[in-house]
C-alpha cells in the first residue's frame, strides 16, 4: 500500500494507520503535522494551504516510492490538507509500517523532509494583527 493524496477535509490519522497495518509489520510510525499558534514570534490565527495540486500529488507519491525503495517499506501513505485550517488541525499526516522500527522511522523522516522541500505546497499564515504572510513564497508561489 503506497498512496498519496491532497485533501480538503480533516485528516483521520487512525484511518491512515489502519491503511498501513499488516500482521507482518512489527513497527508503525506516524507523523502528524499540526497548525501551531505561533511562528517566528508571531501569533497565528489560521493558515491557508494552496498547491499546484496535480504536481503536488505526483511529487508526494514519488517521494513515498523513494522512501519505500530506500528503506524497504511496502506500506506508506500520506495526506496533506489544502484550504483553510484552524490552529491545532492536522495539515499533513504520514503513516509507515515495516517489520522493524528503524526502517519505519527512517522512511517516515525521509518522507516528511522531502515533502517539505519538494512538494509545490504553500501556506499563507494569518496573524492576530491582521497581516498575512506567504511561507516559502521565495520557492515559487505566485504572490
Amino acid at each position: 500500500m503506497i498512496r498519496a493524496a491532497l485533501v480538503r477535509s480533516s485528516i483521520d490519522p487512525p484511518r491512515l494507520l489502519a491503511e498501513v497495518s499488516d500482521a507482518a509489520n512489527g513497527a508503525t510510525s506516524l507523523f502528524v503535522g499540526t497548525v501551531r499558534s505561533t511562528n517566528d514570534g508571531r501569533e497565528v490565527t489560521m493558515i491557508e494551504y494552496s498547491a499546484y495540486e496535480p504536481m503536488a500529488e505526483k511529487e508526494i507519491l514519488a517521494i513515498l516510492h523513494e522512501a519505500a525503495d530506500q528503506f524497504g517499506v511496502t506500506n506508506i501513505v500520506a495526506e496533506h490538507r489544502v484550504g483553510w485550517l484552524k490552529i491545532g488541525e492536522a495539515s499533513v499526516v504520514i503513516a509507515v509500517a515495516h517489520p522493524h522500527r528503524a526502517p519505519a522511522l527512517d522512511a517516515l523522516r525521509y518522507a516528511i523532509e522531502e515533502l517539505k522541500k519538494r512538494a509545490p505546497i504553500w501556506k499563507l499564515e494569518h496573524y492576530v494583527d491582521g497581516e498575512r504572510n506567504w511561507v516559502r513564497a521565495a520557492e515559487g508561489h505566485p504572490k
